[in-house]
């Protein structure tokens, strides 16, 4: 069976983010494990708050189409979500409202969705790390058809969590990122 390629999409564009971080390990576990995967940010698509009323005067911005392909040239997807008031950033919730309006000849609106598994993942300085906002990212993914696999890493107090080295430290967490990593490459590659 090949291997699946894996996309990693941090939620946050902060400098120092303790997400851009934990995407950062996750990519090298996925590395690791012989996928190929690709690291993007949100910062290459730039996209305007979401409007209907603009989409139905310029379109979909060709940004949302340009994230569209990227996750459509993948066979699964691992988002890393900060947490912002108990749920997901404006920044990841936009590009997803932006997404689900691609409509490209011969596919369905939101096909991108469907095809492929979502794994979810989320750091905070918080003790809940960031359950609520994964809570929330399942049911917006979900209601666009998604299928998000069962395993997810809430990393919490995220400012300790590493070595100098940048690695994981907590047994637990590293047991948690590796079942997670295992669990996406399975699934992507049952739906290749």
């Amino acid at each position: 069976m090949s291997a699946p390629k894996i996309l990693v999409i941090p939620g946050s564009l902060r400098t120092g983010s303790h997400n851009a971080k934990l995407a950062a390990v996750a990519a090298y576990e996925f590395a690791q494990a012989g996928v190929d995967v690709t690291r993007i940010s949100l910062a290459d698509f730039p996209l305007p708050i979401y409007d209907g009323d603009l989409q139905a005067k310029s379109g979909v911005p060709k940004h949302a189409i340009n994230l569209k392909r990227m996750i459509g040239a993948h066979h699964g997807v691992l988002i890393v979500s900060p947490e912002y008031n108990a749920s997901v950033p404006p920044l990841l919730k936009n590009a997803i409202d932006w997404v689900s309006r691609v409509h490209e000849l011969h596919e369905a609106r939101g096909e991108v969705f469907r095809n492929r598994p979502f794994a979810l993942a989320g750091a905070s300085q918080s003790r809940l790390g960031t359950a609520r906002a994964l809570q929330a990212l399942r049911l917006i993914l979900t209601s666009c058809h998604a299928n998000v696999i069962a395993s997810q890493l809430t990393l919490a107090f995220a400012g300790e969590a590493y070595d100098d080295m940048d690695r994981l430290k907590n047994e637990g967490d590293i047991a948690a990122l590796k079942e997670l990593v295992t669990q996406l490459i399975d699934i992507s590659q049952r739906m290749m």
